[in-house]
């Protein structure tokens, strides 16, 4: 369910593990950052050569935040207070969910599948990456979520897909995480499993961040997915 749809493909940076990929993750940094941020992370998964996989990280569009006193930068949507929940920007995160239809689109374009394609994000790009998961008239070949959260959870349930019913859902979070509480992951990892998703729930000591033992559990998931 989306309301706005994008006049034009977000920028982004793509890596390829290997010539002519035949499966994709689409990455979506956090507040803040760019598309830049996950891109070194590729090497450190020490994927195989096949599948190729294309890896593309967008850059998120330049807007104010309130929580920020208004100061422009890249964001997937406002963040009007520090709760996450008492008051949500659903209109940016529809049109954030609009325009990573149109980068999985451009993926089907090029001759990948949306069930070969696994959508990934960290922070707000996890938020929006659930968002648009759920809500996907395709199948994904899974879901990542680091430290993130489930947004507008009041709509969740109504407004889900059921092709994504019993897509793998990869959550991770960091114990000690000041910017994303856990209490918010862990009831959104309730609520997907209350739904009947198959999270794989994973947690580090660490703060809002990722670590090296987290980045070799994604290796596994996008192991056992991408195939």
């Amino acid at each position: 369910m989306t309301s706005d749809t994008p006049s034009e493909l977000l920028d982004c940076i793509e890596l390829e593990t290997g010539p002519q990929p035949t499966h994709a993750v689409i990455w979506l940094h956090g507040l803040g950052a760019d598309g830049n941020d996950f891109a070194p992370i590729v090497p450190e998964l020490r994927l195989p050569a096949a599948p190729a996989v294309r890896f593309v990280f967008p850059h998120a569009p330049v807007q104010p935040v309130t929580i920020n006193g208004g100061m422009h930068m890249r964001s997937w949507y406002d963040i009007l207070v520090m709760d996450l929940v008492r008051r949500e920007d659903a209109a940016g995160i529809r049109r954030s969910e609009a325009a990573v239809r149109a980068l999985i689109a451009r993926e089907n374009a090029r001759g990948i599948p949306t069930s070969r394609i696994v959508l990934a994000g960290f922070s707000q790009g996890c938020a929006v990456t659930l968002h648009t998961g759920l809500r996907l008239p395709e199948k994904l070949a899974g879901m990542m979520g680091l430290s993130g959260y489930l947004p507008l959870l009041d709509a969740a349930s109504a407004e889900r897909h059921g092709a994504n019913a019993d897509t793998p859902i990869f959550l991770a979070h960091g114990e000690y995480d000041p910017v994303v509480n856990i209490a918010r992951a862990t009831a959104s990892r309730d609520m997907l499993t209350s739904l009947g998703h198959d999270v794989r729930w994973h947690t580090y000591p660490m703060q809002h961040s990722v670590c090296a033992e987290e980045i070799a559990d994604i290796r596994d998931f996008l192991m056992e997915v991408l195939k």
